[in-house]
């Protein structure tokens, strides 16, 4: 009966490591699609993304596979970090992460 006692104890741990696993396969998924997004993205349209209309929406969309929600959703999550990253920057914020040392080593967005 003790090994199935150790099953069972170590059962709830397996199943985390799995959920843990899975949520990463996610991540991974989630960013290969931005990733095929952005490559699907003209030079310019990376720079000044407010060009991008329903067209070039579309032509975007099959260029990486996705649907046009998808590269909507993509471009209002990037509206939103560049909100926040100005008022970061307005409060002073940006500062004491820079003198923290806690903006070294960001990668830089691509647009």
């Amino acid at each position: 009966m003790g090994g199935l006692s150790s099953l069972m104890d170590k059962l709830p741990a397996q199943m985390a490591a799995k959920a843990g696993q899975m949520d990463m396969d996610k991540v991974e998924r989630d960013v290969r699609r931005k990733e095929g997004i952005i490559q699907s993205m003209t030079p310019q349209e990376r720079r000044k993304p407010e060009l991008i209309k329903a067209t070039r929406k579309r032509r975007i969309a099959m260029g990486s596979g996705v649907q046009v929600q998808d590269v909507n959703r993509m471009l209002k999550e990037f509206e939103q970090m560049q909100d926040m990253m100005k008022k970061m920057k307005g409060s002073g914020m940006m500062k004491m992460m820079k003198r923290m040392g806690g903006m070294k080593g960001m990668p830089k967005m691509p647009f």
